[in-house]
């Protein structure tokens, strides 16, 4: 199910906090962030975000065509390895 309409896209406060400190500044840092499920909005274009992917940090520099998607999407947190080679099962 979707976000109601009549409330504004979910940001996590300490997030929206540190980007608006930073335009106010006019600095450009990258923020860690563990809020994956957080939706990019307007103010975030030019800065540089570090999405938790459940190891690291991976910095994404985020621009206008990622606005109204979620943090989450550009982090992958699963890593495919290939299968086993002697994997009789993965031949089928």
């Amino acid at each position: 199910m979707t976000r109601s309409l009549k409330k504004n896209p979910f940001v996590a406060k300490h997030l929206l906090r540190k980007i608006e400190k930073l335009n106010t500044k006019g600095e450009k840092e990258t923020i860690k962030t563990w809020s994956r499920a957080s939706t990019i909005i307007p103010t975030m274009i030019g800065h540089t975000i570090g999405i938790h992917n459940g190891k690291e940090h991976l910095p994404i520099y985020i621009t206008d065509r990622m606005v109204g998607h979620k943090l989450g999407e550009f982090s992958s947190t699963l890593h495919f390895r290939g299968h086993a080679k002697g994997d009789n099962r993965s031949r089928r």
